[in-house]
């Protein structure tokens, strides 16, 4: 079992340095290879009960975004 502080921390360093502006879990597998999948999903939930990340949905899949790089749809008018 991983330490699911230094979990969110891996996932909140490497949002920040990816091109994409949102990701899915399994993109947070492949930082991660020590952590079960389950952990990472819990920490990942956790950063958006923290407000540290947000979710992202593009109609058919829901993806995790920082709140900083997510497209607000409401500011668009959709």
């Amino acid at each position: 079992m991983a330490d699911k502080e230094q979990i969110k921390a891996t996932i909140l360093e490497q949002m920040a340095a990816n091109k994409k502006p949102a990701l899915y879990l399994k993109d947070m597998h492949k930082w991660l290879p020590d952590a079960k999948p389950r952990e990472i999903k819990n920490a990942a939930n956790e950063l958006v009960k923290e407000s540290k990340l947000k979710f992202w949905s593009s109609g058919s899949s829901t993806m995790y975004s920082l709140p900083s790089r997510a497209k607000d749809e409401d500011a668009r008018g959709v």
